[in-house]
């Protein structure tokens, strides 16, 4: 009789035969080299953006609102749904970063750090609308904040929008610490190369005294769990308070208690798709596809599969729940989303979010850059178009047919809008130049050991 052995294959990670060596000088090369004229022109064109939709915004702030394209019964606008749009980006970061960490998933090594700091300049990003949709930012920080002063005064502790300043401001403050403490072995390696004093003495206090002792090591490792378990529960908690500020409300099309784990999921389902977009452009500019594999972009495209899956359902489940509550104002609002005026938009939303992604059933879809990245954009345009129907259609007929209004966004909701995307991508672009895009410590953990001896 004889015996069959199977041994174990370790799914491999990391390709080309790197080297601990190697993996140094790839993560550093881009930090110590001069930026490409993609670089400058990646860089450029985000600051053009940002320049259009700050002079915009400027030229909002001294004439006002009534620029915008802001009418009753449409109090809430493009603004909004840019707020809730990049706070859904950057849940995906969290996610790769924390709760794939606790499932001690390995391939989250390669992608985490461009996965959290996508999620650090989204939430940033988001920060702003709040402010500036007011028209008036500098009296909106000084009259809202809920801070103690002499005219005893205090914000509404049971509206969902101050909610969402605790919430949010929570969420960016634990993933900004928890992005710091992950780059910290990588500052202290990338110190240890520098041979200029000024940029030596700016990475020695970046890495905090770093050393690489067994001790340095085994604290780092309980504060990153800590951290992981910290963050968590936000990746539930942030969209779903920031859903709260449409469920709360007892407007039909907004009055529905199936918003906050259908916002958790559209949020995971575009923040991936985000990183897709990101990476596809990373491993092609910094040559790095062998830490950036195609296997780690499958791996992807499987979440965004599952999640638009989950989006679909929930779209399903708003018509039936619609039907079965048997108010005729609910019904109404929902069959006005689908074949109303703004029907353009809603199946818009339906083609990119639940028909784009079926592709991905197909292994050779989810392992072409092409098709992923086509389909990345996709599901980001539907995603904003999602968030534009739940805002606009649910608002521009209300009870009252003699007030009802159709809502179009103004030139100034696109160039402020157009302006965020510049924002984002020049914090991100200036992260890829100061900071290493890969996390080499944990790389280095999951390569295969005889390669990693070799170095």
């Amino acid at each position: 009789m004889s015996t069959e052995v199977i041994q174990y294959q370790p799914e491999v990670l990391v390709t080309g035969g790197k080297t601990y060596a190697d993996v140094n000088d790839d993560v550093s090369k881009p930090l110590e080299s001069f930026p490409t004229w993609k670089w400058w022109a990646a860089f450029g064109m985000a600051i053009s953006a940002l320049s259009v939709g700050a002079s915009v915004a400027a030229y909002m702030f001294a004439n006002g609102l009534g620029i915008l394209g802001l009418n009753q019964p449409n109090g809430w606008g493009v603004f909004i749904v840019d707020f809730v749009f990049w706070v859904g980006i950057g849940h995906a970061g969290t996610l790769i970063s924390a709760v794939l960490f606790l499932f001690r998933q390995k391939w989250r090594t390669a992608i985490n750090r461009s996965a959290e700091a996508m999620t650090i300049f989204a939430v940033m990003t988001a920060l702003i609308f709040p402010v500036i949709h007011t028209g008036r930012p500098w009296l909106a920080v000084y009259w809202l904040l809920p801070y103690p002063n002499q005219r005893g005064l205090w914000v509404n502790f049971r509206s969902p929008l101050l909610w969402d300043v605790f919430a949010v401001g929570t969420y960016f403050t634990i993933s900004t610490v928890f992005w710091i403490v992950g780059l910290i072995p990588d500052f202290a390696m990338i110190r240890d190369r520098a041979t200029n004093k000024y940029r030596k003495f700016i990475y020695t206090v970046l890495s905090f005294g770093w050393r690489g002792s067994n001790k340095a090591w085994s604290h780092y490792e309980i504060t990153y769990m800590i951290l992981a378990g910290l963050s968590t529960p936000l990746v539930l908690s942030v969209h779903t308070i920031v859903s709260f500020d449409f469920a709360v409300s007892q407007l039909p099309g907004w009055h529905t208690t199936i918003f906050p784990p259908y916002f958790v999921a559209g949020a995971i389902f575009s923040g991936f798709a985000m990183v897709v977009t990101l990476l596809t452009i990373v491993r092609e500019v910094f040559n790095l596809k062998n830490y950036i594999t195609i296997k780690h972009l499958e791996k992807m495209n499987m979440v965004i599969l599952a999640t638009g899956m989950m989006v679909g359902y929930a779209y399903a489940c708003e018509f039936f729940i619609a039907w079965y509550s048997g108010n005729p104002f609910e019904g109404f609002a929902f069959v006005n989303r689908a074949f109303g005026p703004y029907w353009w938009a809603y199946w818009i939303m339906t083609g990119c979010n639940v028909l784009s992604p079926q592709v991905f059933w197909f292994k050779r879809a989810r392992t072409s850059v092409p098709i992923m990245f086509a389909i990345s954009l996709f599901v980001n345009i539907g995603m904003w178009f999602e968030r534009f129907v739940i805002t606009v259609t649910s608002l521009h007929r209300d009870f009252l047919p003699s007030s009802w209004s159709y809502y179009v966004p103004t030139w100034c909701d696109w160039a402020i809008t157009f302006g965020s995307f510049g924002w984002f991508f020049m914090w991100f672009l200036l992260f890829c130049r100061v900071f290493p895009v890969i996390a080499a410590a944990e790389v280095k953990s999951v390569m295969d050991q005889p390669h990693a001896e070799r170095g």
